[in-house]
């Protein structure tokens, strides 16, 4: 497996754990409050983004989802709410995100038809062919092996089926990446040290964003993991990108 710039990003670099266990570690340190950050750190135009990649899903009406890095639970509550399949599951490595997440979906009266587990997205523990639709949202950059990420969830999905995966990435237009690189290392930082964040989340936020491979560069790994029909549509002037792939 090919290793990338981002598979050496973690969270902690004085600890001995494996990227995927400082993440886990990390996610489960701000889990509280992951939330209110998302929504204030972005103005609110995550719940745009999150929906736009949904809506990727559309044609395919797919009546089994996995969700894929899930966290809290948003991106399977937004697809129960716009496309209606019968079963969504979402994984993830960190219990904390996911003990948040299932007390907004019981919140919500949605138990029946969401369910969040425990997982790793390296070593997915479902069968071959078995979802008709794979979703992940801000996860992907957080694999410890990417190549392998996207080799599982093309094991899991269904022929013809398709993965949706939304991600930040770099504006290629001069000012606005400007801006972009001054509110990510200069007011983002501030901004969530006022509510006490943890500062070392932040850092790695901003460390594996700049280091994943986006764009073109994506895609041909989606494409060399077995996808076809490849494309991406970048958001809100590239802050931002959907990438979408389908299993022949």
């Amino acid at each position: 497996m090919t290793k990338f710039a981002h598979d050496e990003v973690v969270p902690f670099k004085e600890s001995e754990l494996e990227k995927k266990e400082q993440v886990a570690q990390m996610f489960n340190n701000i889990a509280f409050r992951y939330d209110f950050l998302n929504r204030f750190l972005s103005v609110g135009i995550d719940k745009g983004w999150r929906k736009k990649a949904i809506n990727q899903l559309k044609t395919l009406q797919p009546k089994l989802v996995l969700d894929v890095a899930t966290g809290t639970g948003d991106v399977a509550i937004m697809t129960y709410r716009q496309l209606h399949p019968e079963r969504i599951i979402g994984i993830d490595i960190s219990e904390g995100m996911l003990e948040f997440g299932r007390k907004k979906i019981a919140d919500q009266n949605l138990s029946a038809a969401i369910e969040l587990q425990k997982g790793d997205s390296e070593t997915i523990h479902f069968a071959t062919d078995y979802f008709d639709a794979v979703t992940v949202a801000f996860g992907v950059r957080n694999f410890q092996n990417l190549e392998k990420g996207l080799s599982e969830m093309h094991r899991v999905l269904k022929t013809g089926g398709k993965l949706v995966v939304l991600e930040f990435s770099k504006p290629s237009f001069g000012p606005v990446n400007a801006f972009y690189q001054f509110y990510m290392n200069v007011i983002g930082p501030r901004i969530s040290k006022l509510f006490g964040s943890n500062k070392q989340a932040y850092q790695y936020l901003n460390k594996s964003v700049q280091a994943f491979p986006e764009g073109q560069t994506f895609l041909n790994l989606m494409n060399e993991a077995g996808f076809t029909q490849t494309y991406l549509k970048k958001l809100s002037l590239g802050i931002c990108t959907i990438y979408c792939g389908s299993k022949p």
